[in-house]
Parts: C-alpha cells; sequence; structure tokens
C-alpha cells in the first residue's frame, strides 16, 4: 500500500486539483502521467446538472468517435436468416438466437455488446436482468436495435460509445489509450463531449455541464475548463 501510494504521489505532481485546464494541456497531462505497464485507457467523467431519477433527465446515446477507442470490442448479435447472414459478414463474434439465449443464461457473455433485431427483442427481453445490470441490454435510441445490422456491426467495432447517465448524475467513458496522439484524444474528448451536449434531455435545468475530469487508468484526474471542449 505504501508504495502505491508512494506511486500515486509521484505521478501526481505538478496536478492542482483546484485548477481548472484547458482540453489540451489536459489530455497532455494525464498522456505523461499514464506510466503503468500496460496501455493504459483514458477516461473522461462528467458531472451533470441532471436527477435521472426523473424520466425527463435521462441522459443516454451513442457516438462514434473519429479516432476509435484502441480496444477490440466483442459483438453479439441475435438475429436470424438472411440478417444473421449480414452479421458475420460485417465481423460480428457471436450470432444466434435461440441458441444465444440459452448461452447466456448458462453464464457464457463472450461479448461487450448486443445488436439484436427489432424480430428478436420478444426473445432477448427474457434476458433483461442479465444484460440489463451489465448495460448491453439493446436499445433502438442508441441504435443496438436495428434492421441494418452490417453497420451497427462495424460501428461497435469501429469505436461507437454508448453511454447512459448514473444515479449520481455522472456520465463516463473511455475516448482512447494513452498510446494514441494528443490530437486524436482531443478530438474524441470533443466528439465525446458534443455528444452529451446532444442528449440534454428536456428536463434539465441550470447549469448542464458542471464539471469534467480526464484520467487515465491507474494516472490522477485532471479537471478541464469546460468552456475549452466547444470544437475550435
Amino acid at each position: 500500500m505504501a508504495k502505491m501510494a508512494k506511486r500515486m504521489q509521484s505521478i501526481s505532481e505538478g496536478v492542482d486539483r483546484e485548477k481548472l485546464y484547458p482540453a489540451e494541456d489536459a489530455v497532455r497531462m494525464v498522456k505523461e502521467r499514464a506510466r503503468a505497464k500496460f496501455d493504459e485507457t483514458v477516461e473522461v467523467a462528467f458531472n451533470l446538472g441532471v436527477d435521472p431519477r426523473h424520466a425527463d433527465q435521462m441522459v443516454r446515446g451513442v457516438v462514434s468517435l473519429p479516432n476509435g477507442t484502441g480496444r477490440t470490442v466483442r459483438v453479439a448479435v441475435f438475429a436470424r436468416g438472411e440478417k444473421a447472414d449480414e452479421a458475420q459478414k460485417a465481423g460480428a463474434d457471436v450470432v444466434g438466437a435461440e441458441d444465444l439465449v440459452e448461452q447466456v443464461q448458462n453464464g457464457q457473455i463472450n461479448f461487450d455488446r448486443v445488436i439484436a433485431t427489432p424480430d428478436m427483442m420478444p426473445l432477448v427481453g427474457r434476458l433483461g436482468k442479465i444484460l440489463g445490470p451489465r448495460g448491453m441490454m439493446p436499445n433502438p435510441k442508441v441504435g443496438s436495435v436495428t434492421m441494418d445490422v452490417a453497420k451497427a456491426v462495424k460501428d461497435a467495432k469501429g469505436g461507437s460509445v454508448e453511454f447512459r447517465v448514473e444515479k449520481a448524475g455522472i456520465v463516463h467513458a473511455g475516448i482512447g489509450k494513452a498510446s494514441f496522439s494528443e490530437q486524436a484524444l482531443v478530438e474524441n474528448l470533443r466528439a465525446f463531449t458534443d455528444a452529451v451536449n446532444r442528449a440534454k434531455p428536456s428536463g434539465a435545468k441550470g447549469s448542464y455541464l458542471q464539471r469534467v475530469t480526464l484520467a487515465s487508468t491507474q494516472g490522477p484526474g485532471v479537471k478541464i475548463d469546460v468552456s475549452s471542449l466547444s470544437a475550435s
């Protein structure tokens, strides 16, 4: 524990916890402090001025990051016939119907994202208690319930990120890897910010984007000046 505390103290040097940094500076500082033996994920967290307990203040959506996420996404598709063939050709890792439902019910969840054709939703609905808590339940609002399964699979594997506000009014997501260039991370950060802004619900009052913090997997959080996140 002492070794970990010393390491965190070392990589936190130069980060003012009270200061709001421009987006470019924050990205540079986070990259400089990502010193783990693996390629750390760069994550952003937004504190939003919403109360998701109210239906008109729910925030959710999906965004395709211009430079991808840097991670391998395993995609499962619930489809039959021609649509199942399309999903396989598009690169889906798992494709099925009743057989895939049985696999999930048996605890075989070897995927990160789930896509389904509309006709399969009554079947997929049986898995709500399993997929729901994991944030994997397909939803037409974020494009994961669709007849265009090929596009959905390609988007999921190419860098699309789903987001949903948590109970405390926080939205967070990985926007790339520490090995990405500063420019790539800034572009991804701004694209994600734009998507969260577009998802602003009708019931949101007052300040919407209240605080934004950027960090790598094992690095310190760096607070960002919200005004610097607008696309230049």
